[in-house]
């Protein structure tokens, strides 16, 4: 437990009090992904959340007559999965380890029943997950522009 402690003092949960770091090590594993496995899958149960140790981890959404699309690609420090925020928890989006990844993934259930109890560390998760949801937004809002872009050659005469 306590090199899992560890890894959470960094990143994305930098700055946290040490009582709120137990509590989310008590709802966290570690765990370990080869190059191109899927870590989560649009439109399944998001019952989980990660914080990526390392490696990389592409973040991409299917869009019908192009496939899968990257919006961008995520590392160490980063969180990855922020729909189990909101109910009905399903994944928008897809992600693929793209080298190994190690993690520490969080068991939803059992965050949301620490933040009931303790409301301070449910405002500091949510300051952090706004952020990547944010970022998450303006990525696919900057991939949406390039993909309907007008396409780049001479002009008419």
């Amino acid at each position: 437990m306590t090199e899992l402690i560890d890894a959470l003092r960094s990143g994305a949960f930098a700055g946290m009090r040490e009582g709120h770091l137990h509590r989310l090590g008590a709802c966290a594993r570690r765990v370990e992904y080869r190059a191109g496995d899927a870590v989560i899958n649009e439109g399944g149960a998001a019952d989980r959340f990660f914080l990526i140790l390392e490696g990389e981890v592409e973040v991409s959404v299917h869009q019908p007559h192009l496939g899968d699309v990257a919006l961008e690609s995520i590392g160490a420090g980063d969180l990855l999965g922020w729909s189990w925020l909101a109910v009905p928890a399903v994944w928008q989006l897809d992600a693929h380890a793209s080298s190994p990844v190690t993690a520490v993934a969080f068991d939803a259930a059992c965050v949301r029943r620490e933040m009931e109890r303790d409301h301070e560390l449910g405002y500091q998760l949510l300051q952090r997950f706004v952020g990547v949801i944010v970022h998450r937004l303006q990525a696919s809002r900057l991939q949406r522009l390039d993909v309907y872009a007008p396409l780049a050659g001479p002009e008419p005469t």
